[in-house]
């Protein structure tokens, strides 16, 4: 199923209820720190797949120069 459709399905009252579910398991002082790693993870990520569509390593040396 498309994210998209699923997210659209999504009501205000669906969207409260998640909430009061994350409140309810984690507390309202551990959320901002979930949020803090969900970013950071996210940004290291969007890092490491930048590095993928260059075609380079960690290294710097281009896949080309590597095979030979």
């Amino acid at each position: 199923m498309n994210l998209s459709i699923l997210l659209g399905m999504l009501g205000a009252p669906e969207i409260i209820l998640i909430i009061l579910g994350l409140l309810i398991l984690f507390g309202g002082r551990k959320i901002p720190e979930l949020m803090k790693g969900l970013g950071q993870g996210m940004k290291e990520f969007k890092k490491a797949s930048k590095n993928d569509d260059s075609g380079e390593t960690r290294t710097g040396e281009s896949i080309e120069e590597k095979s030979k």
